[in-house]
């Protein structure tokens, strides 16, 4: 079974992230910290990553440059609801991200196409 580390600084976010990914069968932790969710992708416990660009002990690029020193490359998919620019969505591509989703979109549609 596919397990999933979701970091967010949203509570509310993170209890949405957990019902909707247990729903679609696939285990999960939600961390508000970076370091909490950097720490259990360190330990292997990562099929891949869902993050925010907003985490309540830093930003989302220091996030993503915290897993990019890992010995393991975990895919990491940002659902946030700030839009990015030209220039940030090159920055977390370089970082590793493999899709940006907005929460404003359809993001569980978006979602559920890349986690089946």
């Amino acid at each position: 079974m596919k397990h999933v580390i979701h970091a967010d600084n949203s509570d509310f976010f993170r209890k949405l992230m957990r019902t909707f990914l247990s729903e679609n069968g696939l285990e999960s932790e939600c961390f508000e910290t970076g370091q909490e969710a950097v720490d259990a992708v360190a330990e292997g416990r990562a099929s891949f990553v869902i993050t925010g660009l907003s985490l309540a002990d830093m930003n989302g690029e220091e996030f993503l440059k915290r897993l990019m020193v890992l010995p393991k490359k975990t895919p990491v998919i940002v659902v946030t609801s700030n839009e990015e620019s030209d220039g940030q969505q090159k920055r977390l591509e370089a970082l590793g991200v493999k899709k940006v989703i907005l929460k404003s979109d359809d993001w569980k549609a978006e979602l559920s196409k890349i986690i089946k």
